[in-house]
């Protein structure tokens, strides 16, 4: 019997030290956590520093995309992701906030959840109640996506192809519809 295997999209992101970890060594550190029980990676983009949201709000961020592939149900592999930030020392605190690793689950699959009506209400949702509303339940796939450069640019490193289970636009599609600004914020590190 094989068991079911679904393509997954986890972007990373990070601004503060941990100990002598400078951000980006700590997103490295955090990739190679990620294989294991459920979990085998499949590709990894490069790095990029970013702007932090909103401006000023504190230092540059380090980013990256992954793609893996799962046996993992949504809930249990967003358990693992919370796993991995504890180990370096995320704390939830302010929404959008400074932090030292941030795991989001971009995708599972073609899955939508819990359903389409409720992903929809929170990808419409205007920004300044996105800033300060946390939902209760995982929401999929991850409803801004379509609006962050700093996940769209990473991602077209490794599945420019990729498309939006509800959108129906690739990766590569996205990206493009965002403004250039945005786009050419997001440097390269290595």
């Amino acid at each position: 019997m094989t068991e079911n295997r679904s393509k997954s999209l986890i972007a990373l992101g990070g601004n503060l030290n941990l100990r002598d970890l400078l951000p980006q060594d700590t997103l490295a550190a955090a990739v190679g956590e990620l294989p294991g029980a459920g979990i085998s990676l499949r590709a990894v983009s490069r790095f990029f520093r970013t702007p932090s949201f909103p401006a000023g709000a504190g230092p540059d961020y380090a980013n990256a995309v992954v793609e893996i592939e799962t046996s993992l149900s949504a809930q249990a592999l967003l358990t693992r992701l919370h796993e991995i930030e504890a180990h370096y020392a995320r704390e939830r605190g302010e929404r959008w906030g400074m932090r030292t690793l941030d795991l989001d689950l971009i995708s599972l699959g073609d899955s939508v959840l819990p359903d389409q009506d409720e992903y929809v209400r929170w990808r419409d949702l205007p920004l300044e109640v996105q800033m300060k509303a946390t939902p209760d339940q995982l929401i999929l796939p991850h409803p801004r996506v379509q609006d962050r450069a700093f996940v769209l640019v990473p991602l077209c490193d490794i599945a420019p192809d990729w498309c939006h289970p509800v959108l129906q636009k690739t990766a590569a599609q996205m990206r493009d519809a965002l403004p250039k600004a945005d786009i050419d914020s997001v440097i390269p590190i290595y």
